[in-house]
């Protein structure tokens, strides 16, 4: 029997529609993933509840929302990570884009997935968050949580960035650089990876530093303690530096500005199958020993 009709029977069971919990539905801009939410909606009913994080608040949600399901690619999962701000409201990805390591269920295996999820068949995975906080004259500029995370970037034409780094208040080193990636585990296969950073299990406590293109070739990147207070200023006479947050949101920053960046006191919950594997999910996206996408 195909799978689209296991799923039909699963939600016609009247006993387990009674009492399964709200299921919010994020969905990216794309024509697939659009369909495959309206087929969703028809047969989940008021279970299933669809969230704009573009026009509606996290406390609009409902207060009985067990999980919410993200089909898009990595952007729209770290799109959502954002919206959620503190809740632990846990997160599950099903890859409807070109990069899917956040989102690791393939769009094929939506309706498994959401079998799994309504069978309670699956586990829940903390994944770190860094607190990026820009301050000027000792006032909060900005604050915000990056799953993935924070880089310091300069504009095609600009000179290179010189970004002092403190670590727990002590003087470690100014990377001369086209910018700087300040890294969770999670973000260890996102941009840093492409500036040369290393892959790092997202079970393994770590920030990691990764200078963009160094013009000392000694600056190699650098993984500290996620307990550690790290403090980034800008020396000289920077233009047009802006600081981005998982790659979708940013600020403009000078050297009047002091960047603090430190492990985050709240975690995203992403929902995993029980039959995922970190290391599959790697080699697939990364095409190792022949793995495909």
């Amino acid at each position: 029997m195909p799978i689209i009709d296991d799923f039909i029977i699963l939600l016609l069971n009247a006993r387990e529609l009674k009492f399964m919990k709200k299921i919010g539905f994020v969905i990216k801009n794309d024509a697939e993933a659009q369909k495959r939410a309206l087929e969703i909606k028809s047969r989940l009913g008021e279970k299933c509840i669809i969230i704009d994080v573009n026009r509606c608040h996290r406390s609009d949600l409902p207060c009985d929302l067990s999980a919410i399901v993200v089909l898009g690619g990595d952007g729209t999962f770290l799109s959502v990570a954002r919206f959620i701000k503190n809740s632990d409201i846990p997160l599950m990805g099903i890859k409807f884009g070109e990069v899917g390591f956040l989102a690791e269920t393939l769009e094929d295996k939506l309706f498994d997935a959401l079998d799994a999820l309504l069978n309670n068949e699956y586990t829940v995975g903390i994944r770190e968050r860094l607190t990026v906080i820009v301050k000027r004259d000792k006032k909060i500029k900005t604050s915000v949580d990056v799953l993935n995370d924070a880089v310091i970037n300069k504009s095609a034409l600009s000179r290179l960035a010189s970004c002092a780094v403190y670590i727990d208040s002590n003087y470690i080193t100014t990377y001369r650089a086209d910018g700087l990636i300040v890294s969770t585990p999670t973000g260890s296969t996102a941009y840093s990876l492409a500036a040369g950073g290393p892959v790092i299990h997202p079970d393994v406590p770590g920030i990691i530093l990764t200078p963009i293109c160094p013009f000392t070739l000694t600056n190699r990147p650098v993984i500290i303690p996620d307990s550690a207070s790290i403090e980034i200023r800008l020396e000289g006479n920077p233009s047009d530096i802006q600081l981005t947050f998982d790659g979708q949101e940013g600020v403009k920053i000078d050297s009047e500005d002091t960047i603090f960046l430190k492990k985050s006191r709240n975690p995203v919950k992403m929902i995993s199958l029980n039959d995922q594997n970190y290391f599959n999910v790697l080699k697939a996206r990364l095409m190792w020993s022949g793995g495909r996408i």
